[in-house]
């Protein structure tokens, strides 16, 4: 998972004394900067859930919101959103949102100004929120966060030379200049065959579904476990029937010592039960799977019990979630951090990094960035890398076995 070593890039913070600050405003590159606080950890998979965010809900949207401003600082940034769209993707903008307009707050003295657009949540919205933005002065554009809306976003900004931050999953539209700070399947695949590994673990038999996330886990994972000195004994897709995979894989898990699920919530919950019914006894092998694990339904499953899953460190988020609490009186949802992070990282790269800030070779400095969920990186594709925590499953939660990495090392 982790590339080759490169020495630390100059710090981009702390930029407060007090230690909550410090934890809310530092953004250094290459050495994370967390602190844990108490609170209870929100699933990961209840908002983030990869290709969730590849097209916009089937109901209609309510009328577009006026574009508002944040902040007063010299350097524009667009924020594009689909703060109109209609349930759960309406709700989750305004999250990111209030996320952005609280890291602005929490960053002492930014020199940056948010210019956010409601794209309605269609891909005509996005491009007309990113033509004014740059009409505006945007140097450079945050979101938006359906898949289909980015390459209209893209076309915009690639005729001013503008980079543009999404926090779409779908890894298929990042591109020059196109980055995507999100949570992506290949990151959690990665961290989890590299720990398997790490303990022995040389045999993995898998079960994936049947639709785009599978497809990427598939890719990701038959490239991730013969790059660690590992094979495949048996590799199954399932779509409704999950009893006749489920009932090949337990055939062959006499040869296997890992049995890969990547799913969520009831899904995994339903293979590992249809493993069982199948003749597997699941506590004679590793369980791993993504960081779609983290859900109250995999905590519960007796079947699941010391399965292993790679995800972010829990302790930003919870830090995170408590100030936000404060602020708002509300629940974030999970991937409200991308948002926060993403206003850091510009307002930090703009106090730092001159007429630079925003170009190609500081957005991929190799030594990377630490946000609120710990350590990432952008690759040159546009796609990102992240340095994931390794969780067990147990009734009260997920609890780390292994920690993030403080660097991208060898």
């Amino acid at each position: 998972m982790l590339g080759p070593r490169h020495p630390k890039s100059p710090a981009l913070g702390p930029l407060s004394s007090g230690a909550t600050r410090r934890s809310a405003l530092g953004l250094l590159l290459g050495a994370p900067l967390l602190s844990a606080c108490a609170g209870v950890q929100q699933s990961l998979s209840q908002f983030s859930n990869p290709f969730s965010s590849s097209s916009p809900p089937a109901q209609p949207a309510g009328p577009p919101q006026q574009a508002t401003t944040a902040g007063s600082g010299g350097v524009k940034v667009a924020v594009i959103l689909p703060l109109s769209a209609a349930g759960n993707a309406g709700l989750a903008a305004q999250s990111m949102r209030n996320a952005a307009e609280m890291a602005l707050a929490e960053f002492q003295n930014p020199n940056i100004q948010l210019l956010i657009k409601d794209d309605n949540g269609s891909p005509q919205g996005a491009q007309a929120g990113a033509q004014q933005a740059v009409e505006e002065g945007a140097e450079i554009i945050l979101g938006p966060l359906f898949a289909q809306s980015v390459p209209a976003v893209a076309q915009v900004a690639r005729t001013r030379n503008i980079p543009v931050m999404a926090f779409s999953t779908d890894s298929s539209i990042a591109g020059r200049g196109v980055y995507l700070l999100s949570f992506l399947p290949e990151s959690d695949v990665n961290r989890i065959v590299e720990y398997s590994a790490s303990i022995g673990k040389r045999s993995f038999a898998v079960l994936v579904p049947d639709n785009a996330y599978g497809n990427v886990v598939e890719a990701a994972v038959k490239a991730a476990v013969p790059r660690r000195g590992g094979r495949i004994v048996a590799f199954e897709k399932y779509g409704a029937d999950r009893a006749t995979p489920a009932r090949t894989v337990a055939q062959q898990l006499g040869s296997a010592d890992a049995l890969f699920i990547a799913d969520d919530g009831d899904a995994v919950v339903s293979v590992a039960d249809a493993m069982t019914a199948a003749g597997a006894n699941l506590r004679n092998i590793q369980l791993l799977g993504t960081g779609l694990w983290d859900n109250p339904r995999v905590y519960a499953s007796s079947a699941l019990q010391g399965g292993l899953y790679a995800a972010p460190d829990p302790a930003g988020f919870r830090a995170f979630s408590g100030r936000y609490r404060t602020k708002y009186g509300a629940e974030p949802i999970r991937t409200a951090t991308l948002a926060y992070d993403a206003v850091a990282l510009v307002a930090a790269l703009a106090r730092t990094q001159g007429g630079q800030r925003f170009s190609s070779d500081v957005l991929t400095n190799p030594s990377g960035f630490a946000g609120i969920d710990g350590l990432f990186r952008f690759r040159p594709d546009g796609t990102n890398e992240r340095g994931l925590a390794v969780m067990k499953v147990t009734t009260g939660g997920g609890v780390a076995v292994a920690g993030s990495p403080k660097s991208f090392g060898a």
